[in-house]
């Protein structure tokens, strides 16, 4: 069983989908070309980014509970 979050225990959670630039080119003409799930507490907002990419595996609410 997961221990809720890590900072505050509750286990209530959200989902965000974000993609950010990198650096070199893509910063300069504002390329969007990293892509992340954001799982964040909802009661503290402490945050955990996982990579779209290769979170593919497993669910990634159990990886922020340490599951």
């Amino acid at each position: 069983m997961a221990d809720g979050c890590i900072k505050c225990g509750q286990y209530d959670v959200g989902e965000k989908k974000v993609s950010m630039t990198g650096s070199g080119l893509s910063k300069m003409f504002d390329v969007q070309s990293n892509n992340f799930t954001v799982i964040y507490c909802k009661n503290c907002g402490y945050s955990e980014f996982y990579n779209r990419d290769s979170s593919k595996a497993g669910n990634i609410v159990d990886f922020f509970f340490g599951g």
